[in-house]
C-alpha cells in the first residue's frame, strides 16, 4: 500500500509521466517499480500509452481512499504547525522565483547578467539550508515524503552546477517542480485546497 499511494500520487501530480520520472519522484527501484506499473494498469487505476501513464478515475477513487487513510493516521497537529512554518520559506521562494524571471518590474531577466544569475543560485542555496530541516521534520510526520529531501537536494545541485534550467523548468525535475509538488502534498495533508490557498496568496 505505501509504493501505491506513492506511485499514484506521483502520476496525479505530475499529469502523463513515464516510468523514470515516477521513479525519480518516488525512489522506488527500477524493477519493483516496473512491476507495480504493471499491477496498478491490470488493476485499472492507471492508464498506459506510449510509455506515459496516467491516472483513471478507478484510481483517482483509490489514491483518495488512500490519501484520507494516511491523513487519519499521521499527527495532524505537528503537521498543521509544519505547514505554518512552510509559509514563509514559501513566501521566500516565490519572491526568489520572481527575482529569477525578472530583474525588476520592468526588466524581464534574459539569464545574460552571470553575475546576476548567480547570485539567485546562491539566494537559493540558503534557503535550502534553512530550509532542509522543515524538510525533515515534515518527514517524520509523513515518511512517505522521504523521497522530496534527496529531489530538492539534487536540483539544487545540478543548478549549483551551471545548468540553471534545473531552477524552474517546467518539464524537469527541478527546485520550483519540486516545490510546487511539495506543497500541493502539504496542503492535501492539511485539509486544505489549492484555490483556497490561492486565494489567500499562499499558493500560485
Amino acid at each position: 500500500m505505501h509504493k501505491e499511494i506513492r506511485v499514484l500520487q506521483a502520476v496525479r501530480l505530475k499529469g502523463r509521466p513515464q516510468a523514470g520520472d515516477i521513479a525519480r519522484s518516488t525512489d522506488i527501484p527500477a524493477e519493483s517499480l516496473d512491476a507495480l506499473l504493471s499491477r496498478l494498469v491490470e488493476d485499472g487505476l492507471l492508464s498506459e500509452a506510449r510509455g506515459r501513464y496516467k491516472v483513471t478515475p478507478e484510481g483517482k477513487e483509490r489514491l483518495h481512499e488512500l490519501l484520507e487513510a494516511e491523513r487519519a493516521s499521521i499527527d495532524t497537529d505537528a503537521l498543521l504547525s509544519a505547514y505554518r512554518d512552510f509559509e514563509p520559506f514559501n513566501s521566500q521562494f516565490k519572491q526568489l522565483m520572481t527575482d529569477w524571471q525578472q530583474i525588476d518590474e520592468n526588466t524581464p531577466n534574459d539569464h545574460s547578467d552571470a553575475d546576476y544569475d548567480a547570485r539567485v543560485v546562491q539566494r537559493l542555496g540558503e534557503l535550502h539550508d534553512d530550509f532542509l530541516p522543515l524538510v525533515e521534520r515534515i518527514v517524520s510526520v509523513v515518511p512517505r515524503l522521504a523521497a522530496y529531501r534527496d529531489r530538492f537536494s539534487s536540483a539544487l545541485a545540478a543548478a549549483v552546477d551551471g545548468d540553471h534550467s534545473w531552477l524552474a523548468h517546467p518539464l524537469k525535475d527541478s527546485y520550483h517542480t519540486v516545490w510546487f509538488e511539495f506543497h500541493e502534498e502539504l496542503i492535501g495533508l492539511a485539509g486544505l485546497s489549492r484555490q483556497a490557498e490561492a486565494a489567500a496568496g499562499r499558493a500560485e
